[in-house]
């Protein structure tokens, strides 16, 4: 595994919640389409406490919520209202500007609960960086699966593995979750020019040296690796084709400086779509 880079994720806390964001970073600002990666790690709530990201906006890209483990209620300015449980995708497409909240649902507030999961950030073609804002809501049951020798794979968006996800990516894109029991094992196909694999749990090796958990070990082009399982684990795998440098700033993902300084401005003053019933919002770091 010598000829694969691996980058140490940096340590975040997000309205108190525990995240690991191994990318954007400096030894790959991006993977595919993926622009974002965030692992939510587990985190045990008490009773009259929950996750709240007030309203806050995104332009130029696609958002995907997966849980392990817990509830979010999702809110937007389209007018979506939808509760997302352990198995089911949140997919958003900003388009040229979306507004949202993510929190613990009103009825979860007074039990104690845990939540675990992954945020990823898919960036949009430039053709389509302006496009309308859509929502989609996909149940764990609508997700393609294969399982079969010790190992499990959902795919979550894109295709791979002679599986599709009804997830309307907009671009070339794989995320699949793989679960192999011990001593299973996995090639990982050539399907697409830029793939990566995340260790979320258990000891696994790819082509004999070991994968540090939590780390996003990012695979070489043109190779097919093995996969395999030292002890029961389980990870994400991310890829597709790649769309051309991107610029972020806070929640903004585009092609050119322009876009992102007049979704700030816009930001700023107030001229945004607003959550229904939603008074509270992020505002603009300076």
């Amino acid at each position: 595994m010598s000829k694969t880079l691996l980058i140490r994720p940096r340590m975040e806390t997000l309205s108190g919640q525990p995240i690991l964001r191994p990318l954007p970073s400096a030894g790959a600002r991006s993977i595919g389409p993926f622009v974002f990666f965030d692992h939510m790690l587990e985190r045990e709530y008490c009773s009259g406490s929950g996750m709240n990201i007030a309203q806050h906006p995104h332009i130029g890209l696609s958002t995907l919520t997966y849980l392990f483990e817990g509830q979010l209620q999702h809110k937007d300015s389209l007018g979506s209202d939808q509760l997302v449980a352990a198995g089911d995708v949140s997919w958003m497409t900003a388009g040229r500007g979306v507004a949202h909240v993510e929190r613990t649902p009103a009825e979860q507030l007074q039990q104690d609960k845990r939540l675990h999961g992954l945020q990823v950030w898919l960036a949009l073609p430039q053709a389509q960086e302006e496009c309308e804002p859509a929502y989609s809501f996909h149940p764990a049951d609508s997700l393609p699966r294969y399982d079969s020798l010790g190992v499990q794979i959902i795919l979550i968006a894109g295709s791979g593995f002679c599986l599709e996800s009804p997830v309307p990516v907009h671009s070339p894109t794989l995320y699949a979750l793989l679960q192999l029991s011990a001593g299973a094992s996995l090639t990982i196909p050539d399907e697409y020019t830029e793939r990566a694999l995340y260790l979320i749990d258990g000891e696994a090796e790819l082509d004999g040296e070991s994968l540090p958990p939590n780390h996003l070990a990012i695979i070489p082009a043109n190779t097919t690796p093995l996969l395999t399982a030292c002890t029961k684990c389980h990870l994400a795998l991310i890829g597709g084709e790649a769309l051309g440098p991107r610029r972020m700033n806070w929640n903004f993902v585009a092609s050119n400086e322009q876009l992102i300084e007049q979704a700030r401005q816009r930001w700023a003053a107030g001229e945004w779509p607003v959550v229904p019933g939603e008074t509270t919002r992020i505002e603009l770091p300076r």
